[in-house]
């Protein structure tokens, strides 16, 4: 079962459960899909499911920072309904690597690109976001990518 089913069979379970927060969550999600699917010329295409994936990581990357913005205004309430509506679409997504994990990638990545030196951080980065779409945030790549390559 696709990622797009398995989104579409929770909001139904959650309409029965009638929990209000992640049917608001997973319509979100599904709002955004139909959104990618009819975006190049209104003709609806179907979405990978790495497609599907990058999608909920951009709701849930905007949740926690709108989340973050709430806090800072006061606004606990309204803060904590983001959090949790993370929380649910964060249930659709893979699990992350630790950092153990991710450097571990990492190593094997440099050793099969051939990178020596900072230099080659490019060719690392390209590799390495294709391999771990999904699995860890770029950002997090970055850091280790350079902490590894330094270390050379």
């Amino acid at each position: 079962m696709g990622l797009e089913q398995q989104i579409q069979d929770g909001i139904k379970a959650a309409m029965i459960a009638k929990d209000k927060v992640k049917l608001e969550a997973l319509r979100a999600v599904k709002s955004e899909i139909l959104l990618a699917k009819t975006a190049a010329g209104g003709a609806a295409k179907e979405l990978a499911d790495s497609d599907v994936v990058k999608l909920i990581q951009k709701l849930v990357k905007q949740h926690y920072e709108s989340a973050d913005l709430y806090k800072q205004n006061n606004r606990q309430d309204l803060a904590d309904n983001e959090l949790a509506e993370a929380k649910h679409m964060e249930g659709f997504l893979p699990k992350q690597l630790s950092a153990e994990e991710l450097e571990a990638e990492l190593k094997k990545i440099i050793a099969a690109v051939g990178a020596t030196k900072i230099s080659d951080l490019g060719k690392v980065m390209g590799t390495a976001t294709k391999q771990l779409a999904g699995k860890a945030e770029g950002s997090a790549i970055v850091q280790a990518v350079k902490k590894l390559l330094s270390q050379l």
